[in-house]
């Protein structure tokens, strides 16, 4: 289908030549096979915009002789994908965060936006500031040792991230940059995805990183005796044995069946995915030994750590000459830390608890759009929640303007009951908004034989703003009789072993459950939806569900992907297994003049770009 779309549209494109005057001879007519295949990353957005100086371009005519050229070079895929934006039927926005995807460069990426005259893309200036700050972050309290096979918490991770890096970042507009690979792609089935390695990446350790440290460290995280946190991403997508060696600096991913967001999977996304040696035998805290910008200077179990900059890093070397991470085990503290100057940046700032800073003038907020939720489950294999109107009727008694603008403060957005936040390019936005409406809640509630309502336990974890969300829900699904008793438990007491029959989380009838944010919805897909899910708390199976959840990860096309979200968020919207009621920001406070820090809705925090006014 690509192909031939692809010969249409030049078709169609030549027409439009003729008729435009643009077969005449024009300036910069000749150009390198580097520059049309995207190698020449430094001149190609020049040549589609001669006069660009990084700055936003107005939208201008369209160059289909520049389009033509650089289509020559490309797969049918990636050609499909530009007929899409040239045609108008996929946004700049979702082009470059799809094409950063498929392995383009950001650099072509941009020049094929130029060129198909939406003006190309800004050019990113360094971070200016003073070199040579010490930075100071508050940080939740690692919950275990740091441990890339093992680690699962935000104060871990944030931790781990500061030595080791990942092939890929997913940044905070979705958009794949490369990292410890410079690019990848994928075969024409998306079964195989091959990775090619930056050369003359060392570790702190002296060693150079090649192939061989790839499939090592992915290997360990696919393993299933090493009971890696990766495995809810690989499980069903990548075993142990299947990422192999090509050359020094060549890895293929082999996988168990197609799929279209794997980069993803092996990016920032997968917080356990850094690249270690492959000598790697366990116990980190005694080297952690990584690639990474930052080295460590000292690290003490449930006080602190500090690093300081790696002069051999590879890549541009870090503006801070020391950070400083103290560990605080509740948010109050960290917050009084910060207006009292004891540290430049708290990392993550939940709303309810920070509020006060999100109006302190001293005090500036970095806000990420993230799709970080909290998910209400509903048992859909045991009454009362066995019928799904009754199931509809509970959903339609949120308030979901109110969840956003009352307890969010502004900082989240309307969920729709599906994982399809309006931040995934592929979310179908045909599909409406689900609001609330008493009155049809209470005619399903009488359709499903339960118009004299009834009474359920509702048990979750004392996590963020979530008892306050469970108190909401309880005060409104009380219109249509349902009488919601509020079990809250501490956080290990509810997750437990994570496995069912022995989870408050995996066994409750219903239950709420924090979820972090993914770049790409697949997780969220297939843990807690599909019938095989490893965190179907809500017990669903549904045939036609899970045949639309494989062929959206499979599809690396987003035009097809599109096509299945549609179809899986309106079947949700029937079903409601699940209520995502909101996506929240993730938010991050730093002391007023602090530059360049850049965190990630995963948890993590870059800065190397970090300095002070």
């Amino acid at each position: 289908m690509g192909m031939n779309r692809w010969k249409q549209c030049l078709k169609k494109n030549r027409l439009l030549r003729r008729k435009d005057g643009m077969d005449q001879p024009r300036p910069h007519a000749t150009v390198s096979t580097d520059l049309v295949d995207g190698r020449d990353t430094e001149n190609i957005q020049e040549f589609v915009n001669p006069e660009n100086t990084g700055e936003r371009v107005e939208p201008m005519s369209k160059n289909y002789r520049i389009l033509d050229l650089i289509r020559r070079s490309r797969s049918p895929l990636e050609n499909h994908l530009i007929d899409g934006l040239v045609d108008g039927r996929v946004s700049r926005r979702d082009f470059i965060r799809h094409g950063s995807l498929l392995g383009l460069s950001l650099p072509l990426l941009g020049g094929i936006s130029a060129a198909a005259g939406l003006g190309a893309m800004p050019t990113l200036a360094r971070a200016q500031g003073a070199p040579g700050a010490t930075i100071r972050v508050a940080s939740s309290v690692p919950a275990a040792a740091i441990d890339p096979v093992t680690i699962a918490d935000a104060g871990g991770l944030v931790i781990l991230q500061q030595v080791a890096e990942f092939l890929c970042i997913d940044g905070p507009d979705l958009v794949l940059k490369p990292a410890l690979a410079e690019s990848w792609k994928p075969n024409d089935t998306g079964t195989v995805w091959t990775f090619t390695l930056r050369k003359g990446v060392k570790f702190h350790s002296g060693g150079e990183m090649k192939a061989e440290d790839v499939v090592a460290s992915i290997d360990r995280l696919a393993d299933p005796a090493n009971s890696s946190n990766a495995l809810s991403v690989f499980n069903g997508i990548l075993q142990k044995g299947a990422t192999k060696k090509v050359d020094d600096y060549t890895v293929e991913f082999h996988l168990d069946a197609p799929n279209g967001n794997f980069p993803y999977m092996v990016s920032s996304d997968n917080y356990n995915a850094v690249i270690i040696p492959a000598s790697y035998k366990g116990d980190y805290e005694k080297s952690f030994d990584g690639t990474g910008p930052f080295k460590l200077e000292k690290y003490t179990a449930k006080v602190g750590a500090s690093f300081v900059r790696n002069d051999d890093y590879w890549g541009d070397k870090a503006l801070p000459e020391r950070t400083e991470f103290t560990f605080f085990a509740d948010t109050q503290p960290m917050i009084l830390a910060l207006q009292g100057g004891q540290v430049d940046i708290i990392n993550q700032l939940p709303v309810l608890a920070g509020v006060g800073l999100l109006t302190d003038p001293a005090i500036d907020i970095i806000s990420l759009k993230s799709v970080a939720h909290q998910q209400l489950h509903m048992r859909c294999d045991s009454d009362p929640l066995k019928d799904p109107r009754v199931r509809r009727a509970i959903a339609l008694c949120l308030d979901r303007k109110k969840l956003v603008a009352g307890l969010m403060k502004g900082r989240a957005i309307e969920g729709n009951d599906s994982p399809f936040a309006a931040a995934y390019p592929s979310t179908d936005p045909t599909v409406p908004q689900r609001q609330q409406d008493i009155a049809q809640a209470k005619q399903l509630m009488e359709a499903a034989g339960a118009g004299k309502g009834f009474k359920v336990t509702l048990t979750t974890e004392r996590y963020l703003e979530i008892p306050e969300y469970a108190q909401l829900i309880q005060n409104w699904v009380k219109e249509i009789g349902v009488e919601l008793e509020l079990n809250i438990l501490d956080q290990g007491a509810y997750y437990g072993d994570a496995v069912f029959g022995k989870s408050n989380w995996l066994d409750s009838v219903m239950g709420i459950t924090d979820y972090g944010h993914r770049g790409v919805p697949n997780v969220f897909l297939a843990a807690p939806l599909r019938s095989d899910g490893t965190w179907n708390a809500a017990h669903f199976k549904n045939k036609d569900y899970d045949t639309l959840a494989t062929s959206y990860i499979a599809a690396l096309d987003l035009e097809a992907q599109k096509a299945d979200a549609g179809k899986i968020q309106k079947l949700l919207l029937e079903e409601t297994p699940v209520i995502f009621g909101y996506f929240y920001d993730y938010l991050t406070a730093t002391t007023k003049g602090l530059t360049g820090v850049q965190p990630t809705a995963m948890s993590q925090l870059f800065l190397e770009k970090a300095a002070k006014a």
